[in-house]
C-alpha cells in the first residue's frame, strides 16, 4: 500500500545534505576524543557541536555525541562507516553514524485524549520535529479528522486485552510496510505485548502521568489530590518488557497547591505531558540519547 504524506514548507532544513552525526559509548581513556577529531578532518569534515561525557575518568565509559558537516557526504558515506571501523575496534566502541537527510520516519499511537498527538502535530507542522509522520494508530475514531485533515493516514485497530495478540500483528505488519523508525505512545492506553516491544528495541517511547516513580497505576490525578501533592508531573520513556520501568528520556513538574481540585490537575498534568513528550522525541529524532542500560545520556 503506498501512501503520500503531506508536506510543510518547514520539513527540509537547509543545508542538511551535508550535515552527519556521530553516537558513540566505549570504555573511557585518554585520546579518544582526538582520535575521532582527527578521524573526521581527514575527511574534510567540520565539527560543529560537541557533547560528551564520562562515568568516571578512570574505569568508566565515555559518551560522545558529535555533528558535523562534510562537503559531498553522500558520496563519502561509504568510506566514512567503513574506515571507522579500525578506530572503533581500537576503542571498543559501540557506534552509530546518521545523517540528516535521511528523516526518521515516524508513528504514532493515540487513543481518545488527543492532546499529545496535537503538541505533536502542531511541532511537525511548525518545522520544529525533523521526521516524516508516516501514520497514525488508534484504538478510537475520535483522532481521525485531526489527523486526515493533514494528509496524513490514520488507521483505526479496535484493540483490547481478548484480541490483543492479533491486533499487535496488524500493527507490526502496518509498521515494517511504512518502514518504521520510531514509535510515540502519545496517551496510547493499551498495555504493548513482550513481543511487540521486542521488535521495536529502545524505538517506542511513552508519556506517563506521573512524575515516575510515584502514582503509578490507574487514577493518579484522583490519588495525588487525596494526598495533597504540592507537585505533579510527567515522564517521557522508552518502552520495555518491565511496565513504565524503561529508560528515562524527560521529565518536568509544576506546582500545585489546596486550591487545585481534580480538574485542575488533569488540566496542568496535560500541559505538563505535551511538552515533555515533544521534547523526549524531538531529542530522539536528533539523535542526542543514548542509552546506557537502563538509564538515558540526553546531550541536549
Amino acid at each position: 500500500m503506498e501512501t503520500n504524506v503531506k508536506t510543510t514548507p518547514f520539513m527540509q532544513e537547509k543545508g542538511e545534505t551535508n550535515r552527519g552525526r556521530l553516537l558513540v559509548k566505549c570504555p573511557d581513556r585518554p585520546g579518544i576524543v582526538a582520535a575521532i577529531s582527527k578521524f573526521l578532518s581527514d575527511f574534510q569534515a567540520n565539527i560543529i557541536e560537541s557533547s560528551q561525557y564520562s562515568s568516571d575518568p578512570e574505569g568508566g565509559t565515555f559518551f560522545i555525541r558529535i555533528e558535523f558537516d562534510c562537503p559531498s557526504l553522500e558520496e563519502k558515506k561509504a568510506a566514512l562507516e567503513a574506515d571507522f571501523q579500525a578506530l572503533a575496534q581500537e576503542f571498543t566502541m559501540d557506534y552509530q553514524f546518521t545523517y540528516t537527510e535521511d528523516r526518521k520516519r515516524t508513528a504514532i499511537f493515540v487513543s481518545k485524549e488527543p492532546h499529545c498527538l496535537l503538541e505533536l502535530l502542531w511541532e511537525w507542522q511548525s518545522g520544529d520535529l525533523p521526521t516524516d509522520i508516516a501514520l497514525v494508530i488508534s484504538n478510537h475514531e475520535e483522532a481521525r479528522g485531526m489527523v486526515e485533515s493533514l494528509g496524513i493516514p490514520f488507521c483505526y485497530i479496535p484493540a483490547n486485552k481478548d484480541i490483543r495478540k492479533q491486533v499487535e500483528q496488524e500493527q507490526i505488519a502496518l509498521l515494517k510496510e511504512h518502514q518504521i523508525d520510531l514509535i510515540v505512545l502519545a496517551r496510547y492506553m493499551q498495555i504493548l505485548t513482550p513481543d511487540f516491544v521486542s521488535e521495536f528495541p529502545n524505538q517506542i517511547i511513552n508519556i506517563h502521568h506521573s512524575f515516575l516513580p510515584a502514582f503509578i497505576g490507574a487514577r493518579p490525578y484522583e490519588r495525588a489530590y487525596g494526598r495533597g501533592v504540592k507537585l505533579i508531573g510527567a515522564t517521557s520513556h522508552y518502552v520495555t518488557n518491565d511496565l513504565d520501568e524503561g529508560p528515562i528520556i524527560e521529565q518536568d513538574i509544576e506546582r500545585v497547591n489546596h486550591r487545585d481540585h481534580v480538574a485542575d490537575l488533569k488540566k496542568i498534568g496535560r500541559s505538563i505531558e505535551r511538552r515533555v513528550l515533544a521534547r523526549a522525541v524531538k531529542w530522539h529524532l536528533e539523535d542526542r540519547v543514548i542509552v546506557h542500560e537502563n538509564k538515558t545520556i540526553v546531550f541536549q
